[in-house]
């Protein structure tokens, strides 16, 4: 059934401090126009006639599988699905500390709130119990502050950042809570001047997609730094089914579909601190109209727009989106077809003593054959690299002299292509750019390899003259 027209208005919508309701973030009073009865009128299909087919009352705000659903029950189904997701997944275990990754946006807000609730419950039934057996889960959130790359006046970006504090502080009191790191913390240990160190390495880059995805693999390894240094055992990604979608396709079109399973699913353990996607079955409308009726403050001045390839999918998903809002529902679905990888389960250690046996299934068995097996994963991006890109790879790495070839060798194809410099003579000064994390990485992983070699030489065969 067809969505409102206004819904593509409350995309981009947020309290602006006003129209308080029960799980607003701002102390400010309301106003008419933004109290929930407001947003229900201007936002119902049919007028205020229109009913919920779900509860029978209230004006119906949005079409959700041929229902009209008022905004209550739009809350009550967003958080059903990111409560199943987190629990028929154990996302978040009673031990855990979970850092929200917190951008401003409608999906990001929306995540952190949930979980808040969730925790909120916990502590409610850890307070009744008589037992208290079992701890609860710590929350915080991060925010990583690109504003070193965008031309925006100090005063706004300031102001916004603010703003984010404020939020964010409302939900999670302490300083310990909230995390706010410029994009060129990723240098912090290794270069005094991070900020020209970061200018310089995206300057490299002329590809505009490229330049993007390099973005977004840094903005990773600065959530991944903040969790690492803070304690957090996971990180928890606002990404919703209309992103992942966007992802499916560009990620197609970039040849990356090999390693396209590992990026949508629930969980993803490649990292040193593990990713979940707990709104993976929302979309980003139904969470924008959800902002609105609750007055979740949002607040979005510092994103940064997409360009080249990802810009062009994101436009044309949207296109698809006012014909059938399902579409990217249809998208995410063919593409979770596709099989995952073994990193995209938790391991049984740890998570059995907290889960009913139904669930137990959905954990890899960590003394099993397919978790054994270990990926090899680009340097930047951290895909997992296809039968012939392994190929590639072992014979470039036994034929390399210097560390920038073995470096060169650890990335994917579409690294290759869209973010390495043109020129070969240019990968020296790239390299040398770049977080030293990741080059160390592939030193230990090279290093690896090479003392595993040496203790099976007197084993293998040699190879004769025409290389057999």
């Amino acid at each position: 059934a067809p969505v409102h027209p206004s819904m593509a208005a409350a995309s981009s919508s947020s309290c602006g401090g006003a129209g308080c309701g029960t799980h607003c973030s701002s102390s400010t009073s309301s106003s008419v126009e933004d109290a929930p009865e407001g947003i229900l009128g201007r936002l119902s299909i049919s007028g205020a006639a229109a009913s919920c087919g779900k509860c029978g009352g209230g004006a119906v705000v949005v079409v959700a599988g041929g229902v009209g659903l008022c905004g209550e029950c739009l809350r009550a189904q967003l958080f059903g699905k990111f409560k199943l997701a987190v629990t028929s997944n154990a996302m978040v275990r009673p031990t855990d500390s979970v850092l929200v990754a917190f951008s401003g946006g409608p999906a990001s807000r929306v995540a952190l709130q949930f979980i808040h609730e969730m925790r909120s419950k916990a502590i409610e039934s850890w307070d009744a119990s008589n037992s208290q057996a079992l701890p609860v889960f710590n929350v915080g959130a991060a925010f990583v502050d690109e504003s070193v790359l965008l031309s925006k006046p100090e005063c706004e970006v300031e102001q916004a950042t603010e703003d984010i504090k404020s939020l964010v502080s409302s939900l999670l009191p302490g300083d310990k809570a909230m995390h706010i790191a410029s994009l060129d913390y990723v240098f912090s240990s290794e270069s005094k001047d991070g900020k020209g160190r970061l200018r310089e390495l995206v300057g490299m880059i002329t590809d505009d997609t490229g330049r993007e995805d390099l973005l977004q693999c840094l903005r990773m390894l600065s959530l991944q730094k903040i969790a690492l240094e803070n304690g957090y055992t996971k990180i928890m990604l606002g990404s919703c089914a209309s992103t992942i979608a966007c992802h499916v396709l560009s990620a197609t079109v970039k040849g990356q579909g090999y390693s396209l399973p590992a990026d949508i699913q629930y969980v993803d353990t490649r990292w040193e601190v593990p990713v979940v996607l707990p709104l993976r079955d929302c979309l980003a409308q139904e969470l924008s109209l959800l902002c609105e009726f609750d007055s979740l403050k949002t607040q979005e001045l510092l994103d940064r727009p997409c360009s080249g390839i990802n810009g062009l999918v994101a436009s044309f998903v949207a296109r698809l989106r006012e014909e059938n809002p399902s579409r990217e529902h249809t998208i995410v679905r063919t593409a979770q077809k596709l099989k995952p990888f073994p990193f995209n389960k938790f391991s049984a250690n740890g998570y059995h003593d907290f889960l009913p046996s139904r669930l137990r299934p959905k954990f890899q068995d960590v003394d099993s054959d397919e978790s054994a097996s270990s990926e090899v994963l680009c340097l930047i991006c951290r895909s997992p690299f296809s039968e012939s890109e392994l190929q590639n790879f072992e014979s470039t790495r036994r034929k390399s002299q210097k560390k920038i070839d073995l470096y060169t060798a650890y990335c994917c194809q579409s690294c290759h292509f869209q973010i390495l410099p043109g020129g070969r003579d240019l990968y020296d000064h790239f390299f040398s750019l770049i977080p030293r994390f990741w080059t160390e990485r592939a030193d230990t992983a090279s290093a690896s390899h090479s003392s595993l070699r040496d203790q099976i030489e007197d084993y293998l065969l040699e190879d004769d003259d025409d290389g057999n």
